[in-house]
């Protein structure tokens, strides 16, 4: 049984288009296939036992959309096991709580994400009155297995907390490599790259895809759509124009480049000539991708 792997939306925090947003790209968007919902990955070792990366606010519609999250047989079967957070981001994280109705979820986490959502911003607690939640504290480095033969290992890549958190340190912006125990079949996932390091690229090396933080084109993407704002290193993320050459080694690693912010020209299109000339490939909402 191949792992697949869904990608149930493409858009940074707000998707595309915002909905307080007129800018050129919200315009073109708005009412067209151009429209993206807010990052998320459901991935299957089995077809049958799903995990989310992520879980964005727009997780109803998502859910809805993918055919193989459906419920059933039973009235309240699902196929959805858990989430495995990267951050502790809202837009990451606000999704947990449409999953209040579950009959039971694990969600796993970096003990820094894991304690913001017991605290500044309190899912753990909220949830606990509502389904059974296993928390999971995930360990960077160390494999955690996963229903239908996977395994998930997490990379530290990132110390930017949410705004809501205090500024302690920690892990809080993880990469996952997802594994198939099997086949060694394997695909990185960091919608949030604030950096590509040598130990990223070693975590990377053999992976058949690697879906990546996207968010902008350029370094000063923001500047020049608003005249103002801050770097998009200084936001947490490393640019396209930065990462695609450090990326050139990946040998057999397809990168698909998703989390695009309605700024970013790439999200224009479901592909870009200089991406795909690098072996690169932009993210496109509902996609399935087989390992």
């Amino acid at each position: 049984m191949a792992v697949r792997v869904r990608l149930l939306g493409t858009a940074a925090g707000g998707g595309i288009p915002q909905w307080n947003c007129a800018c050129a790209g919200c315009a073109r968007a708005r009412g067209t296939s151009a429209a993206r919902t807010q990052d998320c990955v459901a991935v299957s070792g089995d077809g049958r036992s799903w995990y989310l990366l992520n879980a964005s606010p727009d997780l109803r519609a998502q859910l809805l959309a993918a055919p193989e999250l459906a419920p059933g047989p039973g009235r309240r079967e699902t196929p959805l096991c858990g989430v495995l957070l990267s951050t502790a981001e809202l837009d990451h994280t606000l999704g947990l709580l449409t999953l209040r109705e579950a009959r039971e979820l694990a969600v796993y986490g970096t003990a820094a994400v894991l304690d913001a959502l017991a605290g500044p911003f309190p899912v753990r607690p909220m949830l606990d009155h509502y389904t059974a939640v296993s928390w999971h504290t995930v360990a960077p480095g160390t494999p955690v297995p996963l229903r239908g033969g996977l395994a998930a290992t997490a990379l530290p890549v990132g110390a930017k907390p949410p705004r809501y958190a205090p500024a302690t340190g920690g892990d809080w912006v993880v990469a996952y490599r997802i594994t198939d125990q099997r086949t060694g079949a394997a695909l990185v996932y960091a919608p949030c790259l604030p950096a590509i390091d040598d130990a990223f690229l070693d975590a990377a090396a053999g992976a058949a895809y690697a879906i990546l933080d996207g968010t902008f084109l350029h370094e000063d993407e923001m500047v020049r759509a608003t005249g103002g704002g801050r770097t998009a290193t200084a936001m947490g993320h490393l640019p396209i124009t930065a990462s695609l050459p450090r990326l050139a080694g990946l040998t057999g690693t397809t990168v698909l480049y998703t989390h695009l912010n309605n700024t970013n020209p790439v999200a224009a299109a479901s592909g870009d000539g200089h991406l795909t000339a690098a072996g690169a490939e932009v993210a496109t909402d509902g996609r399935l991708i087989t390992l």
